[in-house]
């Protein structure tokens, strides 16, 4: 991405086009904000406007014209001009509701929304905002959105159209915001994006084999360590919970452990661990009726934000936090070999787990995870999984449940996501519910009643962790996926938790 500085508004003469590396013609004061290889999305570009030729009267008048007796001041209305004998095609003004209740997350949406009905009828667009309202924040804010919401994977479908496609934005008289970089902005994107990837990749193309390759390309490309622990390495570490899931698969599970560590002296240490159940049948209580099975491609959503959160990070290589990027990747499936409904297995820690449901799987992987994350004596493990239905019939697919046993933790994690317009909500570790997780023949069981669910589960989690370890667990299981465009998210997966775990990593940075 380039950047140079600029002056001059719409209609301005004085700034010549010049030619960059790519062969086209591109205006002073631009920065390029280009997508990964074999995506779609913007370009984003920083500029004065000088090329479209046409002067701030005449775009003033034409405006007054069009939005008298027109009420466009409403969220997400609009009005478009036809601009004659110009090249700008057309001008469409866009309204951003009651100014006494507009906020980030009102512009984040409403221009996501708008930018998305163009994106294919457009190569190239321009947006003129009252930059200097905005600090730098917002203005990143801006461009992560819309730069997420023209996302197209387009990877399986061998019909797509790419004649029209949104290639690059203009960011109209930036000019005067001199410190802006869009860097930072870009690799957090390709983050969101990897883990987008992730998620909508068929099971027959993301197996565990294929999710540990993924990991070794990420660590190769930012220089980071990687171990991959084979089925054997497992077993001698006594991941009997996470093994009993896997042995129902003829593909071998890879646990993954990416390490950063940054150039100076570490002051704090973390530890994410993400889900990833690569496809998920339900094992011998298998997925049935509404269940829908087909689906479970996505319960590797939290291994996803993980892995996608690893390679923002290594571009961006945060001072003084040394991350470590856990993920115990299988298939929860049905063969001879499979667990049964009754099986006591024995976790790392020697605690010992009857199965009262083999489709509550994801907790027993995440039990030998955690144990590991919490052996590498972190000061802080965060989990993401797509844990449990109840989460999602508790709070819906905009809102992620969050369970924690730390407050100044819980508290710095909604900020993040309040900021980055992730939904995210504390829910309660109801220690007398923990009875409903005691077994007659076992430490515990791996479910509890029906009633809390989703509160049983995040309990049964905290079994596993090291003592006085801050540790917040992030119930993914509604906010991975989307049936239908919303706000940044384009339907299908959503990368969800990459741009909240990176904000609140960034909060910890030593300079």
């Amino acid at each position: 991405m380039r950047i140079e500085q600029g002056a001059g508004g719409f209609g301005d003469q004085n700034n010549a086009d010049k030619t960059d590396g790519d062969g086209q013609h591109h205006a002073p004061g631009q920065a390029f904000f280009q997508p990964p290889p074999g995506q779609h999305g913007g370009k984003y570009r920083r500029g004065v406007g000088k090329h479209h030729g046409v002067g701030q009267r005449q775009v003033g008048n034409g405006i007054e014209k069009a939005v008298h007796g027109n009420r466009i001041g409403d969220i997400g209305n609009s009005i478009s001009l036809d601009i004659l004998g110009h090249k700008i095609d057309y001008l469409i003004i866009i309204g951003l509701g009651d100014k006494n209740k507009f906020n980030s997350d009102v512009l984040r949406n409403t221009l996501s929304d708008c930018i998305r009905k163009v994106t294919d009828k457009e190569e190239k667009i321009g947006l003129l905002l009252p930059w200097d309202t905005f600090d730098s924040n917002a203005i990143f804010d801006i461009a992560e959105a819309l730069r997420l919401s023209v996302y197209k994977d387009n990877r399986f479908n061998k019909q797509r159209d790419e004649k029209i496609n949104l290639r690059e934005i203009e960011f109209l008289n930036l000019q005067n915001n001199e410190n802006i970089s869009f860097r930072e902005v870009e690799e957090i994107c390709q983050g969101v994006e990897f883990a987008r990837e992730l998620v909508a990749a068929p099971p027959n193309d993301l197996t565990p084999l294929e999710m540990s390759k993924k990991a070794i390309e990420i660590a190769n490309e930012h220089n980071l360590e990687i171990k991959i622990l084979e089925e054997n390495d497992c077993l001698n570490l006594g991941m009997g919970a996470y093994l009993a899931v896997a042995k129902g698969s003829n593909l071998k599970p890879k646990f993954i452990h990416i390490t950063y560590k940054p150039s100076n002296s570490v002051s704090y240490k973390i530890a994410l661990v993400g889900k990833g159940l690569t496809f998920d049948s339900g094992g011998y209580n298998l997925k049935v009726g509404a269940s829908q099975i087909e689906m479970m491609k996505y319960d590797m959503g939290g291994s996803a934000a993980v892995l996608g959160a690893a390679k923002a990070i290594g571009s961006l290589k945060p001072k003084g936090v040394e991350i470590h990027f856990i993920v115990a990747a299988c298939e929860n499936m049905i063969n001879g070999l499979a667990m049964h409904p009754g099986d006591v297995i024995t976790a790392s820690n020697g605690k010992t787990i009857e199965v009262n449901n083999t489709d509550a799987e994801g907790r027993l992987t995440l039990a030998d995870a955690l144990t590991y994350a919490s052996n590498l004596n972190p000061n802080t493990i965060i989990d993401l999984a797509t844990l449990t239905g109840a989460c999602l019939i508790a709070l819906g697919n905009d809102v992620a449940g969050m369970w924690s046993n730390n407050d100044e933790l819980a508290t710095e994690l909604l900020e993040s996501a309040i900021k980055k317009g992730e939904g995210l909500w504390r829910m309660p570790l109801q220690k007398s519910y923990k009875d409903g997780l005691k077994s007659h023949i076992a430490d515990m069981k791996n479910t509890g009643p029906r009633a809390g669910g989703s509160i049983t589960a995040a309990l049964f989690l905290e079994e596993f962790l090291g003592k006085n370890i801050n540790w917040a667990h992030i119930d993914i299981a509604g906010t991975c996926w989307t049936d239908k465009n919303k706000g940044l998210n384009p339907s299908g997966a959503t990368g969800y938790g990459v741009r909240t775990l990176i904000d609140w990593i960034k909060s910890k940075e030593q300079i």
